[in-house]
């Protein structure tokens, strides 16, 4: 896995990631998104302490953060482990599919996971296919994958059936549950792909209940009256429900669209769009209608979907790119796009509120920059950390030569700021 695999880290890294001489670190200088100089103390894997740049004085590592935005940490509430990275291998001249070994699915979901912990997502959600010849043997990587990853990430698995209707989906509804005896986080599935779409999610929800796991479809919501009865379904779960990336909502007539998404709102239900495209081979693109949902009072969270495969042989897994895309093509104001990844991506995931206040988790990620609109255009250098120490760091620097004329254009460059006492991160 070049250029995203752990290391070792090396004396100079173990004094700035907090090692096991000390469970204190300090982040110095650091701007938050209200504009405040600040440090923050981290103890363990919560904030203990937040004050004045240069206020805060502790034994243990410091990492300078002058120059550097901190935000609250984003999570990845849609990914799809088990097929991330595998576009390479679909391609005319590609030297065959990509391997379903149990060890390859590993290795690949680990390396994805990796992937988007440097671009910040601490968390994540996958959806990992069971059933059909596969079984439950994806399912089982992926949580492999989640093993190896302990201390790094946190990723999650939804479990997703294909059918789960009528004589060919009996199989499956069986496997669902043991695929959430065995760690799967929540249950999934994609209705539309099912001759009884409305029994499908009818199934879903049922199981469940029973386990009192959180709901996550995968759906296009272009049918009014099935995305009716579901939200009327959902309205009476206490598990959180999630659907998305119903991108079909956009090409409802307004009055369909305005009154399906009042009826998410009262049930409750939270929409995880996908900025940078669809997933699980969907024909057709597009995006959901994130300001009519949002008018309307439902929760609306980001993912990235698809991760460089069939559905998507392009797709970063960024964040900070979704945040991106949602304020330049959806409209909505930098702090509102950045909150669809990381406050309301948390909120969808079930994982507790993160704030760059005491008692918080320290699940964190300082980009180089001032402002958070600047921020998500250039989000090039980026300090990660979860549980309270640095688990990835992305150092970029950009330099020109000087112009025909002899001059310099003295102009900044995007690079480390000069080290003080507290050293370089």
């Amino acid at each position: 896995m070049p250029d995203s695999q752990p290391r070792q880290p090396d004396d100079h890294a173990a004094d700035a990631t907090g090692g096991p001489e000390s469970s204190t670190l300090t982040l110095c200088g650091a701007r938050l998104a209200d504009g405040r100089l600040v440090d923050v103390r981290l103890g363990g894997s919560r904030i203990e302490a937040v004050g004045t740049a240069g206020s805060l004085v502790a034994p243990g590592a410091r990492v300078d953060l002058r120059g550097y935005l901190l935000l609250p940490a984003p999570a990845e509430p849609h990914a799809h482990s088990d097929t991330a990275l595998t576009a390479d291998g679909t391609g005319t001249d590609a030297p065959g599919p990509a391997s379903q070994h149990p060890d390859e699915i590993q290795r690949r979901a680990t390396e994805a996971a990796l992937l988007q912990l440097g671009h910040g997502a601490t968390a994540l959600r996958s959806h990992v296919r069971i059933g059909d010849i596969q079984g439950l043997g994806t399912l089982e990587a992926v949580l492999q994958a989640r093993r190896s990853l302990r201390g790094l990430a946190d990723l999650s698995a939804v479990a997703v059936p294909r059918l789960l209707t009528g004589v060919a989906g009996a199989g499956n509804l069986a496997m669902l549950r043991d695929a959430l005896k065995m760690g799967a986080g929540a249950v999934g599935g994609c209705p539309d792909l099912d001759p009884d779409p409305a029994g499908y999610a009818e199934a879903v929800l049922e199981v469940a209940a029973e386990h009192g796991c959180p709901v996550d479809l995968h759906t296009d919501s272009d049918d009014p009256a099935r995305l009716a009865r579901f939200a009327a379904m959902a309205g009476g779960m206490r598990q959180e429900v999630s659907i998305g990336p119903c991108a079909g909502l956009s090409r409802l007539p307004d009055e369909a669209a305005a009154r399906a998404a009042d009826q998410l709102a009262a049930a409750g239900v939270t929409v995880v769009c996908l900025p940078q495209g669809g997933c699980c081979g969907a024909e057709r693109r597009g995006a959901a209608p994130v300001r009519l949902l949002r008018a309307a009072g439902v929760r609306v969270a980001a993912g990235s979907g698809a991760l460089r495969d069939l559905a998507n042989p392009v797709g970063r897994g960024d964040p900070l790119e979704a945040a991106f895309l949602l304020a330049s093509q959806s409209g909505l104001r930098a702090e509102h796009a950045y909150e669809a990844v990381s406050t309301e991506a948390r909120r969808a995931m079930g994982l507790p509120e993160v704030r760059v206040e005491a008692g918080f988790p320290a699940e964190l990620l300082a980009v180089r920059g001032e402002r958070l609109a600047g921020v998500l255009s250039l989000a090039y250098s980026r300090i990660v950390v979860h549980r309270g120490r640095v688990v990835a760091r992305t150092s970029a620097v950009r330099e020109y030569c000087d112009s025909e004329t002899g001059g310099s254009f003295g102009l900044p460059r995007q690079g480390r700021p000069d080290s003080g006492t507290g050293g370089g991160p």
